[in-house]
């Protein structure tokens, strides 16, 4: 945890203006400070101490946010994760002392919303939970946003955030449903790691393995074999491209020439040691390598 000033620097708002987070965390100091800023930032918020107290909480008032420390005593971060999304959604952002990309992997896998890395910045962590409510809280969308999509057997319905594949109902988080909704409204167009952090997520700063992560779990779901993608395929050089019938019939492009590095000059599917390989090649940065500088600078 950072050196912090004994008073976080938001001004007081009215309790609970902006919603309800539980914070798990059985570090007393860091839990402490979390509920401090986030009690500044205008969070009703709830604390526990342990996964069982967690739950309990979760069960007696359902929060519109949680934020869990992945390494709780009796149950882990990611048992508690997953019971309470045996209850329905909720955003969840993990913290975790540990920096191992298996680690965060696995927590985004588990169905947590984000991850945020100890040591952390607490005004960064405020920036996420705002970032991921206002995702998970936005409202009625727009008249564009609210047109239902469909491509591919895919079918996705933003107001009543449902989606299908072949007529069969797709459990996907909140962040892989704004994900697969943003790429079909823009299918046929390759997207950097950087763009689709930035407009899915709404963040100008993070771990862009988090994009790779969501990516690798959509192809788990809407592919018929994840491990040879033909709707969302990886653009050498560029990022990742959802591919619906009659997209890419406009002539080769530098993002086609890229395609068909990935996929070969005949188009056929990438193949699982094609896929890891253009994958590394998009993730250089080292694992737990995260720009807090930035997320700092922003806070």
């Amino acid at each position: 945890m950072e050196n912090s000033p004994s008073a976080p620097p938001h001004a007081p708002a009215p309790e609970g203006r902006r919603g309800r987070v539980l914070v798990v965390d059985d570090d007393p100091t860091v839990a402490e400070v979390v509920v401090g800023y986030l009690h500044r930032a205008g969070y009703a918020v709830e604390r526990a101490g342990d996964g069982p107290a967690a739950l309990e909480r979760f069960a007696a008032a359902r929060p519109d946010l949680v934020v869990l420390d992945l390494m709780l005593p009796a149950m882990d971060g990611f048992e508690v994760c997953r019971r309470m999304r045996a209850h329905g959604p909720v955003p969840v952002i993990m913290l975790t002392a540990r920096g191992d990309e298996e680690d965060r992997i696995l927590g985004l896998e588990t169905g947590a919303d984000d991850y945020v890395t100890k040591p952390f910045s607490p005004r960064e962590l405020v920036l996420r939970v705002e970032s991921v409510l206002r995702r998970a809280g936005a409202g009625t969308p727009a008249a564009e946003e609210a047109r239902p999509l469909s491509g591919a057997g895919l079918c996705l319905d933003p107001v009543a955030r449902s989606a299908s594949r072949d007529g069969a109902g797709l459990a996907l988080t909140l962040r892989e449903f704004d994900l697969l909704a943003f790429l079909l409204r823009h299918s046929g167009r390759a997207f950097g790691r950087e763009e689709l952090m930035r407009e899915v997520w709404g963040w100008d700063f993070g771990d862009l393995s988090t994009v790779t992560v969501h990516i690798r779990r959509l192809r788990g779901k809407v592919e018929q074999d994840p491990a040879r993608p033909r709707l969302i395929r990886t653009v050498w050089g560029v990022g990742y491209r959802l591919d619906l019938p009659g997209d890419g019939e406009a002539g080769e492009t530098g993002e086609t020439a890229g395609a068909t590095g990935a996929t070969g000059a005949t188009g056929a599917p990438e193949s699982p040691e094609a896929t890891r390989a253009i994958e590394a090649s998009e993730c250089p940065e080292a694992p737990g390598t995260t720009d807090r500088t930035a997320g700092a600078a922003r806070a």
